[in-house]
């Protein structure tokens, strides 16, 4: 804790000997010399080893004499020669901040002014050395500090002053040490000392009333759980004892014949239901029960505690994996991370003052809280990655140290393995490893009723694997366990920035992932490899980036409010998460569309149920996945793979599914809107079909327009909600606009979506090209003109020609109707008519999005205002991006992806007014 550099000047300043230890000494020092006094000696331990206290050496460096006293007393009389040391540096006044040894009298009653002591405790209640321990485990409601004159007892002597401060529910030793007995006990000595020098410190004599005298808790016998005791009286003594020395109990692990000595830390009252988790016996009381919080316990009252890390042969573990065999991880290192591990050995040394071996202990060596700050820091400079002091705490010995550091380092890849049942195949020069059951509660399992539905390549028509099909007491299970995740997991703590950090690890994951991710999503939804690695991963590589970033600048406002005179009033709205979220997302985009709408879900801090499409789940479940890698708590992500009208309508129907996400066809968005209508009036967004009219006006710019009105259609071989449904060409252009198209469409590519030449691959699943077969077909027999394509390509595969039909009349059923495919629908319209073709691009129920060609702004700027659609693009098309909002008008739906304004979707507002 670095000094204080305010000065305060004092009346009278005073020469002073700190006698004591500690970190907590040396900022007494620094605070009593700022104050204007006089250091004129420090007394304190000898060196442990090589390791010299802190107070010395921060003495040596400020120049003030330092004398290390091994014994004071020998025989119960003072040795000569350090009562005359000490009576060499002629104090007015003895200091002791913190010290550990028995000083004479001689030495306590020398100075003119005697001596003041350090006490973490509000006197007379506490005395000893263990004073801060016996605060917590007595159930005291207020702890403090004091500040007493010395004499002959043990902490009897006058009190000079008194601080004091609530004690918290799950307060800590650590914590409240930190929070308060520190940083005020500090400045409280300070204070003391200016007392004494300007003659106006007291001497209040100690009441015996309420005093206690507690025995220092370095007997095994005083750490042991009484298993007699109340839930709550067990949580008082657990964190009486955290983090030193540890409550301690015996249990049997389950790699372990015999009962094993474990110390219980980070204890809370459990006050929720009783999870279902794994038993693990413990000697002297009822089992306990391991659940992805942590280790629950019960007290003699039958209610219950629960403990968040367990020590075990001086390893600490989390508790909540108890059950898992621990085995030492092995990594092999790389020349530089061999250097870096040398380096960090060199910081071992340093701190520890010891030669560091593979085994040594960071804390049984002599290492304190202040220890574990300078080595999270100077490591984290070394190998530029985020550490924090929970890595020392969970892996204290320095081997172990090592390879988290290796694997942090690494970016997480194998930092965590995911156990599942996997499909392991080898596909674009790669080897793919995925899985294919549900994914519930951090964990991948089969489906209640071990049904799978049968995934399909659409560039091969073959079988890639079965995928498990979720039931309702599936998805049941499911949302239970994200409602868990989102009202007691570790999720509904942490911090928004802790859980953007956590975003960030997730997206870098995925990136690290991305050739294994888009070879699976072109594998199982017939994707161009190239556009699935650029768009169907990259965007939502950057979308997980984007929302990431907004996770903690997410915030409510204050509103200026009428006074209720003579009173003033303070109104101020703040954001808050809905909860469990449902999302229900297409086959178009398999990975996008879930990161779409995932990202700003989670960001907002709500978990989630998500049911991909049924025809092409994979990536979503190698998504979860990776989840996992990134540390993303169980409960909080929860895939249910299987049909719509089972998984799908059960997540619509469910009753503590707060809000639901759709992408898809306005048929199936409107059951799922009256679903939701039924089940709990729960928040819908929906973003559904579109026919998205493009207009080329005659002054544009031929050659792009002919470019991207092309992709405008063929993009992701037409499986595009944004699609342009139909193209308006003015009359004068129309014409050359047909030829140039057919002579272009003519030469794209179609092949293995694998191969890098290829520019258009198969149709998503063989349902949807017959589909589109028999739109093309509708459409000549009305009278369209078949340009060019409409015939399923010869070749195995879903393969369809990239198709153009002019000729369009407004009437036909291909001029209403969405073909969602790769079939150009071409109308021309009347020179100058523009408020004609407007009035015709306006006449659908649809309205997602839009598009127009013109060198003339004004012409641009009228067409965008007069146009029902939710996305307008001028002279481009395709041009999303994560911070642009997309969502569509009218029978399109409603509800935003990407941008600032999709967070609301997921977000409530509440308005909080007060009175003073």
């Amino acid at each position: 804790m670095p000094p204080n550099v305010t000065t305060v000047s004092t009346v009278s300043p005073l020469k002073v000997a700190i006698i004591g230890q500690s970190a907590f000494a040396v900022d007494v020092m620094h605070k009593l010399n700022q104050h204007g006094h006089i250091i004129v000696g420090v007394f304190t331990i000898v060196d442990k080893g090589k390791r010299e206290d802190p107070l010395a050496k921060a003495a040596a460096e400020n120049d003030i004499p330092v004398f290390k006293i091994k014994l004071w007393r020998r025989a119960g009389k003072p040795i000569p020669e350090v009562l005359e040391q000490y009576k060499s540096v002629n104090a007015d006044l003895n200091v002791l901040p913190y010290c550990s040894q028995f000083i004479p009298m001689e030495v306590i009653n020398y100075p003119r002014l005697k001596s003041i002591c350090y006490h973490p405790s509000i006197l007379p209640r506490h005395r000893g050395a263990s004073s801060i321990n016996w605060t917590l485990i007595c159930g005291d409601k207020k702890a403090g500090l004091s500040i007493f004159w010395a004499d002959d007892g043990l902490d009897t002597g006058p009190i000079l002053l008194q601080e004091e401060c609530d004690v918290q529910e799950n307060d800590t030793v650590d914590t409240i040490y930190k929070r308060f007995l520190y940083p005020v006990g500090v400045s409280a000595v300070a204070r003391a000392v200016d007392m004494v020098a300007d003659g106006n410190a007291p001497k209040v004599v100690q009441s015996e009333k309420g005093a206690t005298y507690d025995p220092m808790l370095n007997k095994p016998e005083l750490q042991k759980i009484d298993w007699n005791k109340t839930a709550l009286e067990l949580h008082n003594f657990i964190r009486g004892m955290d983090s030193v020395p540890g409550a301690s109990c015996l249990m049997k692990l389950p790699d372990s014949a015999d009962y094993q000595e474990a110390l219980l830390f980070g204890s809370s009252l459990w006050k929720t239901a009783i999870p279902i988790g794994k038993e693990i016996l413990i000697e002297g009381t009822k089992p306990g029960i391991i659940h992805e919080e942590g280790l629950l316990l019960t007290g003699s009252d039958g209610d219950y505690v629960n403990v968040k890390r367990v020590k075990i042969n001086g390893r600490m573990k989390n508790a909540s994996v108890l059950d898992q065999i621990t085995k030492q991880v092995e990594i092999e290192l790389t020349p530089e991370e061999i250097v870096l591990i040398e380096s960090v050995r060199a910081v071992w040394e340093a701190i520890l003052n010891i030669d560091i071996e593979d085994d040594t202990d960071f804390f049984a060596s002599g290492a304190g809280s202040m220890d574990v700050v300078r080595l999270v820091e100077e490591v984290k400079e070394l190998f530029k990655t985020e550490l924090e002091n929970e890595d020392v705490f969970m892996a204290p010995v320095f081997s172990e140290f090592c390879v988290n550091v290796v694997q942090k380092s690494r970016g997480g890849k194998g930092e965590i393995k995911v156990e599942y049942r996997a499909i392991e195949m080898e596909a674009n020069k790669m080897k793919l490893r995925f899985p294919c059951q549900l994914f519930i509660n951090g964990e991948f399992m089969d489906a209640e009723d071990g049904k799978t539905t049968q995934t399909v390549n659409p560039a091969t028509e073959e079988v890639i694997c079965d995928v498990q099909c979720a039931s309702k007491n599936d998805v049941d299970k499911a949302v239970a366990a994200a409602k868990n995740a989102f009202e007691n997991g570790e999720w509904s703590k942490i911090s928004a920035r802790e859980r953007g950090l956590m975003l960030f690890k997730l997206a870098d994951l995925m990136q690290e992932y991305k050739e294994e991710l888009a070879t699976i999503e072109s594998i199982d939804s017939g994707a161009v490899y190239t556009l699935a690695l650029k768009t169907h991963v990259g965007m939502s590589i950057e979308t997980w980036r984007y929302f990431a970033g907004w996770a903690d600048k997410i915030e409510g406002s204050t509103l200026p409010v009428s006074h209720a005179r003579p009173n003033r009033n303070l109104s101020f709205t703040k954001k808050e998460p809905i909860g469990v979220c449902g999302l229900v997302t297409p086959w178009n985009y398999p990975l996008m569309m879930l990161s779409w709408k995932m990202a700003a879900c989670l960001a907002a801090g709500n978990t989630v149920v998500i049911k991909p499409a049924q025809v092409c789940p994979l990536t979503a479940l190698k998504f979860a996945e990776l989840s996992v890698k990134a540390g993303i708590p169980p409960g909080v992500i929860n895939v249910v793979t299987g049909s719509g009208s089972v998984a799908g309508q059960a997540i619509a129907d469910h009753p503590h599914v707060r809000k639901l996400g759709f992408t898809g066809s306005t048929e199936i968005g409107q059951v799922i809107m009256k679903s939701c209508a039924e089940s709990n009036l729960k928040k819908v967004s929906l973003e559904l079909g579109g026919k998205s009219p493009l207009v080329i006006f005659s002054d544009c710019d031929l050659d792009k327009a002919v470019r991207l009105g092309m992709q405008s259609v063929f993009f992701n071989k037409g499986e595009n909600c944004i699609a342009a449904g139909r193209i308006f060409v003015e009359d004068s252009i129309h014409d050359e606009f047909i030829r140039r198209v057919v002579q272009e469409t003519r030469k794209i590519q179609i092949g293995d979506p694998l191969n890098r030449s290829t520019s258009h691959g198969p149709q998503n699943h063989l349902a949807h090209m017959k589909k589109l077969l028999e739109y093309v077909e509708i459409g000549v027999k009305e009278g369209a003109k078949l340009e060019y394509g409409g015939k399923r390509v010869n070749r195995k595969g879903y393969f369809f020609e990239p198709t153009v039909l002019s000729h369009v009349e407004d009437h036909m059923f291909i001029a209403k109707e969405e073909s969602f495919g790769p079939i150009m629908v071409v109308s021309r319209f009347s020179n100058g008519d523009m408020d004609g073709v407007l009035k015709r691009a306006n006449t659908t129920e649809y309205g997602l999005a839009s598009g127009v060609f013109t060198k003339d702004i004004s012409k641009a700027l009228r067409f965008a205002e007069k146009i029902e659609a939710g996305t307008v693009f001028v002279n481009t098309y395709n041009k999303t991006d994560v911070a642009a909002p997309f969502g569509g008008f009218k029978q399109s739906g409603f509800g935003k992806d990407l941008g600032r304004e999709a967070l609301n979707e997921y977000l409530k507002t509440k308005c909080v007014t007060i009175e003073y």
